[in-house]
């Protein structure tokens, strides 16, 4: 819950002057702010000066997650800016409802309205519904200012009390963040993951955004996972409800030789997408790979592939692809095939854990700029860094890692995309 008053922090934003105000203040950078504000009291409330200021920072903060144009003309809350949906990933989840046949939706737990605008630019109508008044005053100003108020309407109301039977698909977006931080118990969420998977087997549809950390076996049986990254961040896990056809149309892909899951292996509903290319791999009940010697190349599979459990599957599209260590989700193969689903490293020496010989090695090789990775090694990268202590005009990327149950150190660069 926000301890804001919506009539003191928002209402006198959205007036001629509040709005004139919040125009003048655009882009104030911090030094200046006294300045500004200063200057601004002696013909404004001051009052209304610090809410434009205040509303100025959060626009800028926001243009990291929302289109610029939008979040300089969009309201926000701290915890908002927060807590809101990328616009990219809500974008992408519009579209898929889109093309799952959904008209409307009722978005559960709307914060101040992220998820509503893109479900409503993919032309879906939306109840957004809120139980905080002023999280669901901003949203509703927020629909108001993008033009989009036709196809959005906010409701201030507990998400509990909501028939959603008139609309054809389910929304949640439960808070997972209290007053210790987050919150990792799935029935801690506010509302509890079970009061939203038993509301969203009552509808034909339903996604419900959880976080990307959550165990697999608490994934209730009727839903399809789904993990997803952006620009290599992972981002969140969301269930989707309602889905089989699509998963299964989706699935039907011929695999390639080889790939095939053993005989009378199931499925399992997982998928990870990775955007900005919207590139989607499919979980196919792959045994795990095998493990094998480092070959010329590492692989390192995208975080929502690594949530989603679908490593199998980025090997079995490699020549030969197999783990270096049963336990560490590193693939390595002898051939380059690329994959949007992991990043290629070339690897140019294998090590055991030893600072002084990578040191050494380092200065031969004239690097001065060191990527260190890590993946079943204790030692941080930061301490690594500091002990070699590069310097050259070359640059090398380091895994600390275990090959075979052995601490290893591998050597070597990304391999560059052809043009």
């Amino acid at each position: 819950m926000n301890d804001l008053d919506p009539a003191v922090f928002l209402a006198p934003l959205l007036t001629p002057e509040g709005r004139a105000l919040l125009d003048e203040v655009r882009g104030t950078e911090p030094a200046r702010e006294l300045a500004v504000a200063t200057r601004l009291r002696r013909d404004h409330p001051a009052e209304l000066v610090s809410a434009a200021l205040a509303q100025a920072r959060l626009r800028q903060r926001a243009a990291a997650k929302f289109d610029v144009a939008d979040a300089g003309r969009m309201f926000f809350t701290p915890n908002g800016v927060e807590q809101s949906t990328r616009t990219t990933v809500a974008a992408y989840r519009a579209e898929r409802m889109r093309a799952l046949g959904v008209t409307s939706v009722a978005d559960l737990c709307c914060g101040i309205g992220g998820d509503a605008i893109a479900l409503a630019r993919a032309g879906i109508r939306v109840l957004a519904v809120d139980r905080d008044p002023l999280t669901a005053a901003v949203a509703r100003a927020n629909a108001d200012a993008l033009g989009l108020a036709d196809l959005i309407e906010v409701r201030e109301a507990d998400v509990t009390h909501i028939d959603t039977s008139p609309y054809d698909a389910v929304f949640v977006d439960p808070a997972r963040r209290g007053g210790r931080g987050r919150i990792f118990d799935p029935e801690a969420y506010s509302p509890p993951l079970s009061w939203a998977v038993a509301t969203a087997l009552k509808s034909p549809r339903a996604a419900l955004k959880i976080a990307p950390g959550i165990p697999h076996e608490a994934i209730p049986a009727e839903a399809e996972a789904e993990w997803i990254s952006d620009g290599g961040d992972v981002k969140e896990a969301v269930l989707w409800f309602g889905t089989a056809t699509d998963t299964e149309s989706a699935a039907a892909t011929t695999p390639a030789p080889g790939t095939e899951p053993a005989p009378g292996t199931k499925s399992a509903a997982v998928r990870a997408t990775l955007l900005p290319g919207r590139h989607t791999l499919l979980g196919r009940g792959l045994p795990d790979p095998r493990v094998r010697p480092v070959g010329r190349y590492l692989y390192e599979p995208d975080g929502a592939v690594i949530r989603a459990h679908l490593v199998s599957e980025v090997a079995a599209g490699l020549d030969a692809g197999g783990l270096i260590d049963p336990t560490i989700a590193y693939v390595t193969a002898d051939t380059l095939r690329p994959t949007p689903y992991a990043t290629a490293y070339e690897i140019t020496d294998q090590l055991p854990f030893n600072v002084k010989k990578l040191k050494a090695l380092l200065r031969e090789r004239e690097v001065g700029i060191l990527t260190v990775k890590k993946r079943g090694s204790a030692v941080e990268p930061e301490e690594l860094r500091k002990k070699v202590k590069p310097q050259g005009r070359n640059s090398a990327t380091v895994f600390l890692t275990r090959v075979a149950g052995a601490p290893t150190m591998l050597i070597g660069h990304p391999v560059r995309p052809a043009p």
